[in-house]
């Protein structure tokens, strides 16, 4: 077997002392404001001048702030996590004119926040495992729940504090991963509601639903929180309940759709998906409200979500693509993702024709040109393996949408 060496984050929970949370949460605190400065500095400088700021801009703006009385606290803290502050702005704003991500937003204190340190702002034991960040003198209490590549060499350090209040640290190794042998596998996926994954080998991967499960907790406790004054410590505790109730949330669907990525990339050789409009799904699942009941209307700062609308939230559809590309990359992996106007549920894989819109409701259907009857998911899984097949042995991407027509 080969083995291939990627740049890997390896994250885990650590407890700090009271005097190394004190300084972690000046830090954080440091870095959240020169964000948000920078950004209102850039987004002022467009929007009243025309002018464009970039980051060398803003990094002269950093000394001139720390000069000052009023921010002179900036040099309390380490100056690497604040530069590195910048540029993850330089980074949203470079994703915005991709149009791969949408403006950069201020940072808000009860989400967070985290800090990131380069080489030169850390010291790393590799012997007794002890990680010692800037303006620190004991190494972080890290709980390591599992072992970094030997005789690895961070190259960065991100600390970063959650809604839920935990503290994780994560590190940025090289890592020489085993690619497994390759096999002649090939798997198309569908994704659904009902059935989160279906493949084209007939296996049918149940959509574990974990925010309708905790939906009721949920509820519970956010209309305590409703109910608490804003600003007062009981407040601040019924939050912190919240949080944690999505913190739990968020880490059972994560860990399911690592754990299915990674079955589904290390048994096929070549895995083809369909590429889905999230967003646009979304947009078109709002719940229809009545003009003349002004209460059907969400609050103000509110969106209003349908069934639908959480189902398909809930799904994580996109992380779960997302994982699929980089663990293909990693093991060397075939993925491929065909266009998303694919009819792959009209077409019967049978006989290859196309026999037209069918409704959700109808889960299977007889084709009226050779008599099979076909189940709606498994024949769109067939259909998009097929397709898949089809896009890379033309060799050139840009057929993808012509050839799928």
């Amino acid at each position: 077997m080969n083995t291939k060496t990627v740049k890997r984050a390896y994250r885990f929970r650590f407890y700090p002392t009271t005097e190394q949370e004190n300084m972690l949460r000046r830090t954080l605190g440091c870095c959240r404001k020169v964000y948000n400065m920078a950004l209102d500095a850039r987004s002022t400088a467009w929007t009243l001048h025309r002018e464009k700021v970039g980051y060398s801009d803003t990094s002269r703006m950093l000394t001139a702030w720390k000069k000052t009385e009023e921010h002179s606290y900036l040099t309390e803290v380490s100056s690497v996590p604040l530069q590195q502050s910048l540029r993850h702005l330089q980074a949203a704003f470079k994703r915005f004119f991709d149009k791969t991500g949408s403006y950069p937003r201020f940072k808000a204190k009860h989400e967070g926040g985290s800090a990131t340190y380069t080489i030169s702002a850390f010291t790393w034991d590799w012997e007794h495992r002890a990680l010692t960040l800037a303006k620190m003198h004991d190494p972080l209490p890290v709980r390591w729940s599992r072992t970094l590549p030997r005789k690895s060499r961070p190259s960065s350090v991100t600390v970063s504090l959650d809604a839920a209040g935990r503290w994780h640290v994560s590190i940025l190794v090289e890592d020489a991963i085993l690619q497994p042998a390759k096999n002649g596998n090939m798997v198309g996926i569908d994704m659904g509601l009902e059935h989160f994954a279906i493949l084209s080998n007939g296996e049918k991967i149940d959509n574990p639903r974990y925010l309708r499960k905790h939906l009721r907790k949920l509820g519970l406790a956010q209309r305590k929180l409703a109910r608490k004054k804003k600003g007062s410590n009981n407040y601040r505790k019924a939050r912190l309940k919240v949080a944690k109730a999505y913190a739990k949330v968020k880490d059972s669907r994560t860990d399911f759709l690592h754990k299915l990525s990674t079955r589904i990339i290390r048994e096929n050789q070549t895995v083809v998906i369909e590429d889905l409009a999230v967003k646009n799904m979304n947009r078109h699942c709002k719940p229809k409200t009545d003009p003349d009941n002004p209460e059907q209307y969400p609050h103000k700062g509110q969106k209003a979500k349908s069934g639908l609308n959480k189902s398909i939230l809930d799904a994580s559809w996109r992380q779960f693509r997302t994982m699929l590309e980089y663990k293909a990359e990693w093991y060397g992996r075939q993925l491929t993702v065909i266009n998303q106007w694919y009819p792959s549920s009209q077409i019967c894989h049978t006989c290859g024709k196309n026999t037209g819109r069918k409704t959700l409701d109808v889960r299977t259907w007889e084709c009226p040109y050779c008599h099979t009857m076909q189940d709606r998911d498994l024949n769109a899984a067939i259909n998009i393996l097929s397709a898949g097949l089809a896009v890379r042995a033309c060799g050139d991407s840009r057929l993808t949408e012509a050839t799928l027509r």
